[in-house]
């Protein structure tokens, strides 16, 4: 059953956002972390990016190299087209973008429901394995500071990295903390039991298993251990893909985790829709969960979270506490950043 919406916001497409050449365009600024910081609310967005040249029979695939973008002009007849943003290389089976991504800092007014200014600040790739992009930051305040995951892919896969700030302004990155393919990192913003914990979503080449979250423990933000399976009933809503989505809130009896779940597409080069649920995890173990959704309580409602680059998604990916509300920030169609308010009893309420 979904939780009934306060309010609706899109605020920030493509045409907001500046590409990092003039040559590109932007086709997604979506998927945000956020933080409260003083007395706003700061994003740190995704933003997507391809060429703007078409060259008849070929296929541009943007990289970062050295700091820059370089495109691989490939012909059409060596590549397999699999999604709107994946493609894959005919010859040895492996799989490329057809756009790049970093990240941008975007402020937003005190109330978290306006963008008072896109700013030039930005996380750009470096290095090999960053070097196709960098992807849906995860923001938690942690010890002072403000830790963010993020999805690095390169031809290595998809790993997840580690990265903080003191401002916003300017960052520290703190290298790989899960190898290929994990995705979905998020932070707890608290220590458990004297240690850091995050939830992770591992991903099971050979399929012995649903699509699964898992949990872990750190001593330090980058050696994981004590890795623990979430124990969640199957259901369609989350066949194809399921993942932590905003980083997990403190509540009375555990954490709250709002989670994504993705439908298993029915036919070649669908996604399938994105929704999301809601977790309780235990205060003292959050491998263990006391209480979940059966069913979805976020689900593509407004028009710009069904129709985009990819319809019918919605991916919560940040989440801010103001007073008896949450403000949830998500990536909707892949394409642009909208904002949802939900009562917090409400969302509370809707875990029975």
């Amino acid at each position: 059953m979904t939780v009934r919406r306060l309010f609706t916001q899109r605020l920030i497409g493509p045409e907001d956002v500046p590409p990092t050449r003039p040559d590109f365009e932007v086709v997604g600024a979506f998927n945000p972390g956020a933080a409260r910081v003083g007395g706003e609310v700061v994003l740190l967005v995704r933003v997507a990016e391809r060429p703007r040249e078409r060259r008849a029979g070929f296929t541009a695939l943007p990289r970062w190299e050295d700091g820059a973008i370089v495109v691989d002009w490939v012909p059409v007849s060596e590549l397999e087209p699999i999604d709107p943003r994946v493609v894959k290389v005919r010859a040895t089976g492996l799989v490329r973008l057809t756009f790049t991504s970093h990240l941008r800092v975007v402020r937003l007014a005190a109330d978290g429901r306006a963008v008072r200014e896109v700013t030039g600040v930005t996380f750009r790739p470096e290095g090999e394995v960053e070097e196709f992009g960098v992807e849906d930051p995860r923001v938690t305040p942690l010890d002072g500071r403000f830790v963010f995951t993020y999805v690095a892919v390169s031809r290595h896969g998809p790993a997840t990295a580690v990265a903080s700030t003191a401002d916003l302004r300017t960052f520290t990155r703190h290298g790989v903390a899960f190898c290929p393919e994990n995705k979905d990192v998020v932070l707890f913003p608290e220590r458990v039991g004297g240690e850091y914990a995050c939830l992770h979503r591992p991903v099971c080449g050979t399929p012995f298993t649903r699509p699964e979250m898992w949990a872990a423990r750190s001593p330090d933000l980058l050696h994981w251990g004590r890795h623990a399976p979430l124990a969640l009933a199957g259901a369609a809503w989350q066949s194809g893909r399921v993942g932590a989505g905003c980083p997990p809130v403190r509540v009375d009896g555990g954490w709250l985790e709002l989670y994504h779940g993705n439908r298993h597409p029915t036919r070649p080069g669908e996604v399938g829709e994105y929704t999301a649920g809601l977790l309780l995890l235990d205060a003292d173990d959050p491998s263990r969960v006391r209480k979940w959704t059966a069913e979805p309580v976020m689900v593509p409602e407004a028009e710009f979270e069904r129709t985009g680059f990819v319809g019918g998604v919605v991916f919560p990916t940040g989440i801010v506490e103001a007073g008896d509300e949450y403000l949830v920030y998500s990536g909707a169609a892949d394409a642009v950043t909208g904002v949802v308010g939900f009562g917090r009893g409400e969302l509370l309420a809707a875990l029975g």
